[in-house]
């Protein structure tokens, strides 16, 4: 870690003066929200009869629901998503000759393959274990809420690169149309939500995944362009977005709760229009705060620590519940359930979970020593060449369908010999192949932990 931290500090040291370091704080700060809001609300306990149980927090306390306001930041991760792309994109453009053949998709595939390159090693030591798992006899329905726990966080992968894929559109409408290129998917994802909840459409709320997104993406671009830059307007969309989320959540129809929980819909899985104001809030309030936090990002240390944590994101999203699944098990078949007899929720449980969050980061760390280099380690696409249009588009869906099937039906199969939905792996497998890469890389010569994108 040591080395890691002297090579950030390396990459700090040479950060452009232009850079603005609010953009890589941002996505920093939310990933920890999202992993420990993960360790916090998931947990394993053992019940009376010493069978192991799956706790839920928030459906044993329901005070916690309000913190899932803090703690559901994936409109925080569109909102950075949109800011780096513009500028990713409107650099790509302003390089490229006006007669450029494949400049899009080659811009796309460089995109997908940061996320992916990432991503098959989770998804095949998984495939490997609940293989393992299945042929040495153990319950089908242990290795499924196995591999759907380690496995949950590739949904947001299969959301994030559909809506990068529409980065050209949405940038184009931004130029032409401001404001209103947000304010269109606003009664786009009402409308969604009445057809849902109202006339009983099925199915139809998944598209809220686009229309959410989308809006949340496209305040990105608002960010880029400077309409937040007025700290006044920025706390003025916070406290009105809150109050619209007040309104809709204590006084109105949906759920306090911003993730699954017992009792009621999801606003997350799919999103809903509260997840969308949720979203609108959040913005606000960090938006507001930038001066400040630009101001702090200037000392050395906070920022060393935040191109760290850059360095090495996706690997600490993609394996933090695979440390919870590798503690959890060790406990329950190593050490007879030691430490699993409080059921979430209780004084108990809580007053342990400072030494569990210490373990679960004990285990993830080698993780990340194994596995970090993955984010910097790309091939080049297959022979130097643009894979024809329609290839590309049929591989981007490809892998959206393998991640979005490995979160939402999970990669165990209830009844197969092999215990692994093959066709789940062998999705994103494919469409990595139709764009021109493939799931194995050799390390190049690009720069280390901490490196900005």
């Amino acid at each position: 870690m040591l080395k890691m931290w002297n090579k950030a500090h390396q990459l700090a040291e040479m950060t452009p003066p232009e850079r603005n370091r609010w953009v890589d704080f941002l996505r920093a700060v939310s990933i920890m929200a999202v992993v420990i809001g993960h360790w916090m609300m998931a947990g394993l306990y053992v019940d009376a009869s010493g069978e192991l149980r799956r706790g839920d927090l928030l459906s044993v306390a329901d005070w916690t629901h309000w913190l899932t306001w803090g703690f559901q930041v994936m409109p925080v991760f569109f909102l950075v998503g949109g800011f780096s792309n513009s500028v990713s994109w409107a650099a790509t453009t302003a390089k490229a000759p006006r007669d450029a053949v494949g400049v899009y998709r080659d811009w796309l595939a460089s995109r997908v393959q940061r996320l992916i390159t990432p991503t098959f090693p989770v998804l095949m030591l998984w495939a490997v274990l609940a293989v393992a798992m299945t042929q040495i006899g153990l319950p089908r329905e242990q290795i499924r809420m196995a591999t759907e726990a380690a496995l949950i966080p590739v949904w947001f992968l299969a959301v994030y690169l559909l809506v990068t894929a529409f980065t050209p559109l949405a940038h184009r409408a931004w130029q032409r149309l401001g404001w209103l290129s947000f304010a269109v998917f606003v009664p786009f994802a009402l409308l969604t939500d009445w057809l849902t909840f109202g006339a009983n459409v099925p199915w139809i709320n998944f598209t809220n995944f686009l229309w959410v997104f989308l809006g949340i993406h496209q305040l990105g671009f608002a960010w880029r362009a400077g309409r937040f830059a007025n700290p006044v307007f920025a706390w003025v969309w916070f406290a009105a977005s809150l109050a619209i989320l007040i309104a809709i959540t204590v006084f109105g129809f949906y759920p306090v709760s911003m993730v699954s929980a017992p009792g009621g819909f999801s606003n997350s899985l799919p999103p809903t229009v509260a997840l969308f104001v949720l979203g609108a809030a959040q913005i606000g309030l960090v938006l507001a705060l930038e001066p400040a936090g630009r101001r702090l990002l200037d000392r050395s240390g906070i920022w060393t620590g935040t191109v760290l944590m850059n360095g090495m994101i996706m690997t600490v999203f993609l394996w933090h519940l695979t440390a919870f699944v590798l503690v959890m098990t060790i406990a329950w078949l190593g050490f007879g359930g030691a430490g699993l007899e409080s059921v979430p929720g209780t004084a108990g449980w809580w007053a342990t979970r400072p030494l569990w969050i210490a373990l679960y980061i004990l285990a993830l760390l080698p993780l990340i020593a194994l596995f970090a280099r993955h984010e910097r380690s790309f091939g080049p696409i297959r022979g130097g060449r643009t894979v024809p249009r329609l290839r590309a588009v049929l591989g981007v869906v490809a892998i959206c369908a393998g991640l979005g099937a490995t979160a939402g039906l999970t990669i165990a199969s209830p009844d197969s010999v092999s215990g692994i939905r093959w066709w789940v792996i062998a999705l994103p497998l494919v469409g990595a192949a139709l764009m021109g890469f493939g799931p194995v890389y050799r390390p190049r010569n690009r720069p280390g932990a901490g490196e900005l994108r």
